[in-house]
């Protein structure tokens, strides 16, 4: 998985604007991240559509508040630029619930 290197939200932008783009926002003090870190290989071989980008949350603070990510480990979806979807919360995520998430978000696109 990509490391999301510090940027802005208007950087960011360019960094989704083509096809489908997973950020998933963690950090490594993060238990609940930690939790879900192991599943995230399988989730992303089971989306090969999806660009999958890890963001750390402490790295990238500015953007975090920018896009209104206050609670980790998240999920934004972006296709073509546009945002299609969040999984923002400061709830521990199981694969299942994640996998849920960007189900819907394929249901949602056809």
């Amino acid at each position: 998985m990509e490391q999301l290197p510090k940027m802005s939200a208007t950087e960011l932008k360019d960094q989704v604007k083509d096809g489908k783009t997973m950020l998933f926002f963690t950090a490594d003090w993060c238990p609940d991240c930690r939790f879900i870190k192991p599943a995230m290989p399988a989730i992303e071989a089971e989306y090969p559509d999806f660009k999958f980008m890890t963001v750390d949350r402490d790295e990238n603070i500015d953007l975090a508040a920018e896009l209104n990510v206050f609670g980790i480990p998240s999920f934004i979806a972006y296709s073509d630029g546009e945002e299609i979807g969040r999984l923002v919360n400061k709830d521990r995520k199981t694969k299942a619930e994640v996998e849920e998430f960007i189900n819907s978000l394929t249901t949602n696109a056809d």
